[in-house]
């Protein structure tokens, strides 16, 4: 037996938990990216903001989100059902896309003249990575199980 029905109700669990924030996550990202896109600057956890017209960079990470990113985060989700395989296949474009966009984002997050760790500081930044980074190592994990 493989695919997901040969997974335990724990390992199941963790992996519908994580698909859960993924998915969750994209949707903030989305909306984030659509608004940069449309010119609102990005307010940061330390009271200063990221405008795209200051630092064009922002706008080519968001075009890259909005096209790339964060639809095939959604069709990875959608593909859970079609076919798990696949779907978990795509998603772990996505792990990998979440854990190197939060490390990228947390590292920068470090350049404001005072950096606060704050809650809010904590579920924008480092969070998704880690999310990402374990949706990577959860599939690692189950490889076998999953396509053997």
């Amino acid at each position: 037996m493989s695919g997901l029905e040969a997974l335990s109700g724990h390992s199941r669990a963790v992996l519908y938990t994580l698909v859960a924030i993924m998915g969750l996550l994209t949707v903030i990202v989305t909306w984030a990216q659509v608004g940069c896109i449309r010119g609102r600057p990005f307010r940061n956890p330390d009271g200063t903001a990221d405008d795209w017209r200051e630092q064009k960079v922002f706008y080519g990470i968001a075009w890259a989100d909005l096209t790339v990113a964060c639809p095939l985060s959604f069709a990875g989700i959608a593909m859970l059902v079609i076919d798990p395989g696949v779907g978990l296949l795509m998603l772990t474009g996505v792990g990998v896309w979440m854990a190197w966009a939060n490390v990228m984002t947390t590292v920068t997050s470090l350049r404001f003249e005072e950096p606060r760790i704050t809650a809010e500081w904590l579920l924008v930044f480092p969070f998704g990575g880690l999310v990402g980074l374990a949706y990577v190592i959860w599939i690692l994990i189950h490889f076998d199980n999953v396509y053997g």
